[in-house]
């Protein structure tokens, strides 16, 4: 039998899909990151089904919708027991397991989910990160969290200890630990799983300074864009509408490009010739990147996600795999995927039988640079605000409360700006993609529709009692 390959999975937080160098972003450097899609493949229209924390976790660890494993939306301490996820699937077949980093933002906190090992940071709950940090400084309890630059701010300043007490230093360290500890007659499964490049925006100073000297790029504002209020003045710094300009727009995405920065330089400490896994494991080993969703960063006047627009939902998504998986160096996909293909295709790197209650679709077929018949499109939702689909190429969304639409030519229009929900000569369009989501939401019990029409205004709550496919 062929040896099984192990599996590396780099995990970022709030990463936008075009916040890669390879994706020709004006000045953010991501030579690592890059490095992985230009060994393997690139899928340049991946999506996060529900673009926050909790859920497109779930979406990750299970290969399930939203609607499937019952998180829509946003909310804490809601108990979620599966079988079949992806670490368990995998240790049953033999694999040793571990995630590692930023933990798994599930309830119980200590729910395991089918990993063998977890060192975690989790500024909710005691963690190892905290444990660590504290017999460094046993009298900051604080941490991360310890400037005044918050978890969800715009607000960014330098890290402000030494750089080895960073989280994004930490997880890689914790990584490392367990590749020099693991037990070498079993193939391995780790997930690194990084808090960055999620608020707090305290990327080391080198980092902040990198992009305050470069400059960054504007924010892009559709004619549809509303600001908020008296140019957010007196409003709170984690508000989701914002209208920076200045100092305050250039440090806040200085901060963000520094945090990604950062987490790639840090990812070459793993992903290296010299001490890094491909040392350790003879060049048998898959390497993939993605995050579970992205970041307004300003973009339309937003900040944060749980918005249906391309800086919020898509996501990066690379992979390379050893050369006897026939994926080609440098291959591009463009159809539309998501988090929850991402357990088929490692359960199918690796030889292992995919469970029933999997919805996602293996993606060995398009990187090996094959034609599948593939799904038409992807629905992105998030409670209580929207459902939209998007095949990559065009995107329709859905207001849940007030029954507005939006229309959007990605093709020619990649960053939203023109909306032609109410334009004549797109009406055509505007209706088949209505007439999908009809059909799509038929049998949801928020009663979204009756099977000719949509429904607004519905109570739509962020846990859905709809399948609950559990294995």
């Amino acid at each position: 039998m062929t040896q099984r390959p192990n599996i590396v999975l780099f995990v970022t937080e709030q990463h936008r899909g075009d916040c890669l160098g390879i994706e020709s972003h004006p000045v953010l450097m991501t030579p690592n990151m890059d490095a992985i899609a230009g060994a393997g493949v690139r899928f340049t229209r991946a999506y996060s089904s529900c673009p926050t924390c909790i859920a497109a976790r779930r979406s990750l660890l299970s290969g399930q919708f939203p609607a499937t494993h019952g998180m829509v939306g946003y909310q804490e301490s809601v108990p979620w027991t599966i079988t079949h996820t992806l670490p368990a699937v995998l240790a049953d077949a033999g694999y040793e397991t571990c995630w590692g980093g930023r933990s798994m933002h599930q309830h119980p906190p200590d729910s395991r989910l089918g990993f063998e090992h977890v060192v975690k940071m989790d500024y909710r709950h005691p963690n190892e990160y905290m444990a660590f940090f504290q017999q460094r400084r046993p009298d900051d309890w604080e941490g991360v969290y310890g400037t005044g630059v918050m978890h969800n701010d715009w607000t960014a300043r330098p890290w402000h200890l030494e750089e080895d007490l960073h989280p994004t230093n930490w997880t890689v360290h914790e990584a490392l630990r367990f590749l020099r500890d693991r037990d070498a007659s079993r193939p391995f499964f780790l997930v690194v799983s990084f808090l960055a490049a999620h608020p707090p925006l305290v990327p080391p100073a080198f980092y902040l300074e990198r992009y305050i000297r470069t400059g960054v790029p504007a924010p892009v504002i559709g004619d549809w864009a509303i600001p908020p209020p008296n140019s957010g003045k007196g409003m709170d710094v984690s508000a989701s509408a914002v209208a920076l300009s200045g100092e305050a727009l250039l440090c806040a995405r200085a901060g963000y490009y520094g945090l990604l920065n950062h987490v790639d330089d840090q990812i070459r400490r793993i992903v290296n010739p010299v001490g890094g896994v491909d040392r350790m494991t003879a060049n048998n080993t898959v390497v993939a990147l993605t995050s579970d969703h992205g970041e307004m960063l300003g973009d339309h006047h937003l900040w944060r996600k749980t918005v249906p627009y391309e800086a919020s939902a898509r996501i990066p998504l690379l992979l390379r795999a050893p050369p006897r998986f026939g994926i080609h160096p440098g291959t591009v996909v463009s159809e539309a995927v998501g988090l929850e293909d991402i357990m088929p295709t490692l359960l199918e790197l690796a030889g292992v039988a995919i469970p029933d209650t999997v919805e996602g679709r293996s993606l060995l077929s398009l990187a090996r640079g094959e034609k599948p018949k593939w799904r038409p499109y992807i629905h992105i939702e998030h409670a209580p605000l929207h459902h939209t689909l998007t095949d990559g190429k065009e995107k329709y969304i859905w207001f849940a409360a007030d029954g507005r639409e939006q229309f959007f030519r990605l093709t020619d229009d990649p960053t939203e700006c023109r909306d032609l929900a109410q334009v004549p000569e797109e009406a055509p369009r505007v209706a088949h993609w209505r007439s999908q989501l009809i059909e799509e939401l038929q049998n949801r019990p928020e009663g979204f529709s009756d099977g000719t029409r949509l429904i607004p205004g519905r109570p739509y709550p962020a846990v859905c009692q709809h399948k609950h496919a559990d294995g």
